[in-house]
């Protein structure tokens, strides 16, 4: 299959580039917000415009300081960005007219080879007239009066794109098409934590490149981030988020917003990775975004990071180890592995034990097999009898996978106490393979109200 044409989105802070990336991948992934600089990240997403194909990037506004500085890494993601796309769209507000920084970028963007498409955003009535006359000072062709608010000039935009897209799909080797119907085999891998866990950092050292912003400063990662990536051949797609607070404590929307992202990016991984810092141990907090994670159905792995720097490690592993087990009683021996993201140690162990957990999540026992130990299982451990009535439990058959989730048929099953379901649940896990993923166990009484 023929890989996608790549269009970055270029300008200085709040021109409007996370709302046209929103309006062409079709759905609010990034945070848009009056403030500037909420975007920080490159973010990636497949974006289609009247049946053009193609994958786009939302850059970080651009802005001249010093390359140490936040502003400056962010403005080196937005210029990696650039230089890897096949078509750039450089942004300004035709409403605020041709500011000094927007020449600066059209400066830059001259120099590069990627080719350039000029939208003058904020278009819409004549308020915006004036600025689309001056943005022919810039030195590109004609630029585009558009609206990424109200969908105005996509089919401008369209015809612009399309001789691109097309040129850079001729220049593109198609490799062999993958056969239909099979089930997609990238590993969708949500990292989560407290904020300065070192998540960004963890991304890098995976990826092997300065691909997200780091720094001392805590919460500079605001949007959740997808990456495509392979590990040892197989297809990943790393999510890296937003640091998760406590709630009391947020109190800027800004980073309401971001939290309420990263819970998103939760909901569809398929594992997610916890990352502690192994400087402060296990924390309240920890426990809250584990218990969720579990709660939403996803596979997860605990990883202890800065453990090149930990003091007194084996008496932390115990002690993370044994909270863990007490703080989230209803899934025991989750996956615990230490991690250096600044050295890289333990990371190829943390994704083996990811793709493991995720075959365990998406996992299924026939029905024969299942029986059988439920046959076994109530032999051990007969179910009670309340009121002196006995509960006839019937059979067990999984109903679905990604979590994997059981529907147990039976008689008076309202009657049965939560620690026998407990019982059914942990010896689902511990026997036929699920390991510590979440299970799902729905009681059901027979239709028939005279069947006993």
């Amino acid at each position: 299959m023929a890989k996608m044409p790549v269009v970055a989105i270029v300008g200085r802070p709040n021109v409007g580039k996370s709302t046209l990336f929103n309006r062409l991948v079709g759905k609010k992934l990034a945070l848009v917000d009056d403030r500037p600089g909420v975007t920080r990240d490159r973010r990636e997403g497949d974006a289609t415009l009247i049946g053009l194909d193609f994958r786009i990037i939302d850059t970080a506004g651009f802005e001249d300081e010093d390359p140490d500085t936040l502003p400056g890494r962010m403005r080196a993601q937005t210029q990696a960005a650039v230089r890897e796309a096949d078509v750039a769209l450089f942004l300004i507000d035709a409403r605020a007219g041709v500011m000094p920084l927007d020449e600066e970028i059209a400066r830059w963007l001259r120099s590069e080879d990627t080719p350039v498409i000029l939208v003058a955003n904020k278009a819409e009535g004549r308020a915006g007239e004036g600025g689309v006359n001056e943005a022919f000072a810039l030195g590109f062709a004609e630029p585009l009066p558009f609206s990424a608010e109200h969908g105005e000039g996509l089919a401008d935009l369209f015809d612009a794109l399309l001789p691109l897209i097309n040129a850079a799909n001729d220049a593109e080797p198609d490799e062999d098409e993958e056969e239909g119907g099979e089930e997609d085999p990238t590993l969708k891998l949500a990292i989560v934590g407290r904020p300065n866990a070192g998540k960004s950092t963890l991304v890098n050292r995976l990826l092997g490149e300065q691909r997200m912003i780091t720094g001392p400063e805590a919460g500079i990662t605001r949007d959740s981030i997808a990456i495509e990536w392979e590990w040892q051949g197989r297809p990943v797609r790393l999510i890296d988020t937003a640091g998760l607070r406590r709630k009391a404590k947020v109190e800027d929307k800004l980073e309401r917003l971001s939290a309420a992202d990263t819970m998103h990016a939760v909901d569809f991984a398929e594992v997610v990775v916890l990352l502690l810092d192994a400087t402060r141990g296990l924390e309240a907090q920890d426990l809250r975004i584990a218990d969720h994670v579990l709660q939403e159905g996803r596979a997860l792995v605990i990883a202890l990071n800065k453990w090149d720097v930990a003091e007194n490690p084996p008496s932390l592993f115990q002690g993370v180890r044994a909270a863990l087990d007490e703080g989230l009683a209803q899934v025991k021996g989750l996956p615990l592995l230490t991690v250096s993201a600044e050295t890289g140690r333990g990371l190829d162990q943390l994704l083996a034990a990811a793709f493991e957990t995720r075959d365990a999540w998406s996992k299924r026992v026939s029905t024969g097999q299942l029986n059988r130990w439920f046959e076994t299982a109530i032999e051990k451990n007969p179910p009670p009898a309340p009121g002196g009535k006995r509960i006839k439990l019937r059979y067990l058959t999984q109903a679905k996978t990604r979590p994997p989730g059981f529907v147990l048929f039976g008689t008076r099953v309202d009657q049965l106490p939560e620690s026998y379901r407990r019982y059914l649940i942990n010896g689902i896990r511990r026997d036929l393979g699920f390991g510590a993923v979440p299970v799902r166990l729905t009681l059901r009484a027979p239709k028939n109200p005279f069947d006993s």
